[in-house]
């Protein structure tokens, strides 16, 4: 299955661009933010946070880049799923935290598997051609 043509090329090109560079901007926050967001991990018992965070600003932005510009997409497409699978139950337990801090970390975990979800379709389409990319990797 192809998405080389017309109006679902486009529209493939705005769900690319809008989602990867979503992932990418997540990515640069944690290195603009890496102090918060490593005490926020050291909390979440996460070790070497420092580096953990800095690690997965750099997974985010290279994923994300890499959907947006269908850049060895299967790769970074796995490179975010795997970070979700790992960060998501680590770092959103809401089950584990106080009940004053369930319902913030049950909407970031469902983020997650949402953003989850759709990561796992640009996975299974890396392998396709896809218009106005670089098509490195494909």
């Amino acid at each position: 299955m192809a998405i080389d043509a017309g109006f679902g090329a486009i529209g493939f090109l705005a769900a690319r661009v809008l989602f990867g560079g979503l992932l990418a901007f997540q990515g640069l926050n944690n290195f603009q933010n890496a102090e918060t967001m490593t005490g926020y991990a050291q909390a979440k018992g996460v070790p070497a946070a420092r580096a953990n965070v800095l690690l997965s600003g750099g997974i985010l932005v290279f994923g994300g880049l890499g959907i947006v510009f269908g850049a060895f997409p299967a790769i970074a497409a796995g490179a975010v799923a795997i970070f979700l699978l790992v960060v998501t139950p680590m770092m959103h337990n809401f089950w584990a935290v106080p009940k004053d801090q369930q319902q913030a970390e049950m909407t970031n975990f469902i983020k997650n598997l949402e953003l989850l979800g759709a990561t796992v379709v640009f996975l299974a389409l890396g392998s396709e051609p896809w218009a106005y990319a670089l098509d490195i990797g494909l």
